[in-house]
């Protein structure tokens, strides 16, 4: 049976986070409905009769907590292991109008991040493999990969159940669960590397990866020890300054293009403009926000990436408060993104610069 929802990809312990979420923003642009969530399902469905238009008007790039959003098609359970791919057809059938060509680019065939259903990895390789060339010769899929077009999602529950669901390219994550694939190189000081990698993947777009990282730039690292975050903007070309009391890894001095000063990063300010500061130190959220807020309100830098560390509870309520202090004491219009990227843990990164 189709039910009009959106589905939501996030971490698995994320669900009442993203839940809350959902439920805020919809009410906030006046559309009725309610979240459905599991803990530790990895995936939170908002149940709405206004879904797709809630899907236009709630962009992905708005969304804390959520990895992917998918406007769900059709909710099958009960799904034969001997014909899973009939009732796939017959719900697009019944729920996807067909205009100019084939509706859909590409098929990802998914399941939730999660204990309970990484088993399902297997199924959905092989179930993708048998279902691509179905939908090509039924018309539902260009006869090659189209990253243009509407992508199809097929998100296995379990065996005989699996949610059929649809994304825009410019309104969702570009990786299958939300997840980029990233690897840890082995000159990086600490696994935070990666999270800031995500965060430059996520937060900034192709154009503003060219034009904000690039040789020449100057640039801070507050609460920098071991070096993780230094590292990697030194990898694009950037003069850093680290700021930690503790030692950094020698091998980023090798550079020549590195600074390291033994002084409190909630303290220190640069003696002239920086374009960026990015900050990974564990401290109280709020703590946080307000000391970024100073960066940008003061012009010390043009750009920032930082870490706010979540409570344990309440951890949507903590955000948002966090992110409408950060602005408040900015004192300025923003350009404001933020995200529970997948190699953070309980924490969200955010990216801002003046607007």
């Amino acid at each position: 049976m189709s039910i009009d929802a959106l589905f939501c990809h996030c971490r698995p312990g994320f669900e009442p986070e993203l839940a809350a979420e959902l439920a805020e923003r919809a009410a906030l642009l006046g559309h009725a409905g309610y979240p459905k969530a599991s803990r530790g399902s990895g995936h939170v469905e908002f149940i709405s009769d206004e879904a797709a238009q809630l899907a236009r008007r709630l962009p992905f790039a708005d969304l804390v907590f959520a990895r992917q959003k998918l406007l769900r098609l059709a909710d099958l359970r009960g799904l034969d292991p001997k014909d899973r791919i009939t009732p796939i057809l017959a719900a697009l059938e019944a729920n996807v109008p067909v205009r100019d060509g084939p509706p859909f680019g590409e098929l990802w065939v998914e399941h939730p991040d999660s204990d309970e259903a990484r088993p399902l990895s297997g199924l959905a390789r092989s179930f993708g493999n048998a279902l691509r060339p179905a939908l090509r010769k039924a018309g539902w899929l260009s006869p090659r990969d189209d990253a243009r077009r509407s992508r199809l999602h097929v998100v296995f529950l379990s065996g005989d159940h699996a949610v059929l669901g649809r994304s825009h390219p410019g309104d969702s994550a570009p990786w299958p669960q939300g997840i980029p694939r990233l690897r840890m190189h082995a000159d990086a000081p600490s696994r935070s590397a990666l999270k800031l990698e995500e965060a430059l993947m996520t937060l900034l777009d192709d154009g503003e990866r060219e034009a904000r990282l690039r040789d020449g730039l100057r640039g801070a690292d507050l609460g920098a020890a071991p070096g993780g975050w230094t590292w990697v903007m030194l990898r694009h070309g950037l003069h850093m300054i680290a700021i930690d009391n503790g030692p950094m890894r020698t091998h980023l001095f090798d550079t020549g293009r590195l600074e390291h000063l033994r002084v409190d990063g909630f303290r220190w300010q640069p003696d002239s403009p920086l374009d960026w500061m990015v900050c990974d130190m564990v401290e109280q959220p709020r703590r946080v926000a307000t000391r970024m807020a100073d960066w940008l309100r003061e012009g010390w830098c043009a750009q920032t990436v930082f870490n706010l560390k979540l409570p344990m509870k309440k951890r949507w309520d903590e955000t948002r408060q966090c992110l409408d202090l950060f602005q408040a004491q900015a004192g300025r219009p923003l350009v404001l993104r933020a995200r529970q990227l997948y190699h953070d843990r309980e924490e969200i990164t955010v990216y801002a610069r003046p607007a």
